[in-house]
């Protein structure tokens, strides 16, 4: 049997040049911005790769959390995407997505959520009922995690062409609008690796796109310069400044980012530096404010996400704060 699983991890699990910045054709602002977004890269195919060969999800899980706290939640991400596939596959059964998320994939939600989306780009869409998401609030961040996928291999149609997905027949429950603003928000976390962090590349190629999208799309940019790092404090203050009125979108990503690592355990100090300078506050402080703004199990109304209202009343939160 293990040779088996040996043989689907080389089967399923793409080549580790996928992530190359060269071979995707990305923007390199300088040598260390390279190596973190490649890093980043070659951990999340790492995560996947345990996920395609383990024996049962909680091997998986052990592997992944002997990964470096810096990155270890993209190796979440990745085996997120890597059970979700297998799950999505006519044979083998289904519910890995669902270990994972009662396992220590619950600390990493966010990533796992995010993986997911990677896993529906890559399956068929009559596969996609399969896979197990039952969270009504978080599940849109499947779609953020698509539309990054999508960025990301596809940029050209994605990015320079801004194609956007008509309506996506995913959740069954609606609202069928929101699915472009859900994978706008992960077009622009894509745009922080195409741009390689630097901020006149990624504020360039944002600004490219039409302007109803662009509060979507900061909040995206915002919450990979928070989570995946890359940018000096000179850098991230050029960003809020070309967020301008989308400034809120831009820390309520942040904000995010930072909930997602402090759930985790997996604070970094670039994490702490960017939403001092974003935001003024700490992690600790973002991930209390974003418990404090999520909606109750009531949260739906009027055909709007519970999860747009948590966005909404997070960044409300951050300017009122602001004020004071």
């Amino acid at each position: 049997m293990g040779s088996i699983r040996a043989l689907r991890r080389r089967i399923l699990t793409p080549s580790m040049s996928e992530t190359r910045l060269d071979v995707r054709g990305f923007h390199v602002k300088n040598d260390a911005a390279r190596a973190r977004l490649e890093r980043v890269g070659a951990t999340f195919l790492t995560g996947y790769a345990y996920a395609a060969e383990a024996r049962t999800v909680a091997d998986a899980e052990q592997r992944l959390e002997e990964l470096d706290r810096e990155v270890r939640g993209f190796g979440y991400e990745g085996a997120a995407m890597g059970f979700a596939v297998l799950d999505g596959l006519p044979i083998g059964g289904s519910g890995r997505v669902a270990r994972l998320l009662a396992g220590s994939g619950r600390q990493h939600a966010y990533m796992a959520y995010i993986g997911v989306g990677w896993a529906m780009a890559r399956l068929p869409r009559f596969r996609w009922s399969r896979i197990s998401v039952a969270d009504p609030l978080m599940r849109w961040l499947v779609l953020d995690g698509y539309g990054f996928h999508q960025a990301y291999f596809s940029t050209r149609r994605y990015v320079t062409e801004h194609y956007r997905e008509p309506e996506l027949p995913w959740p069954a429950e609606g609202p069928r609008w929101y699915a472009q603003h859900a994978i706008d928000q992960g077009i622009g976390r894509a745009l922080w690796f195409i741009g390689g962090t630097d901020v006149e590349q990624v504020t360039a190629l944002l600004d490219g796109f039409p302007a109803e999208r662009h509060p979507d799309l900061y909040s995206g940019a915002g919450l990979a310069a928070t989570y995946a790092g890359g940018a000096e404090p000179a850098e991230l203050s050029l960003l809020a400044e070309r967020a301008g009125s989308h400034l809120p979108q831009l820390r309520q990503g942040a904000v995010f980012a930072a909930t997602a690592r402090v759930e985790a355990g997996l604070v970094v100090p670039h994490t702490e530096v960017a939403l001092k300078l974003l935001c003024g506050i700490t992690p600790a402080e973002a991930a209390q404010l974003s418990l404090d703004c999520r909606p109750g199990p009531a949260g739906e109304q009027d055909d709007l996400p519970a999860y747009e209202s948590w966005r909404r009343n997070l960044a409300s939160a951050l300017t009122a704060a602001e004020r004071r």
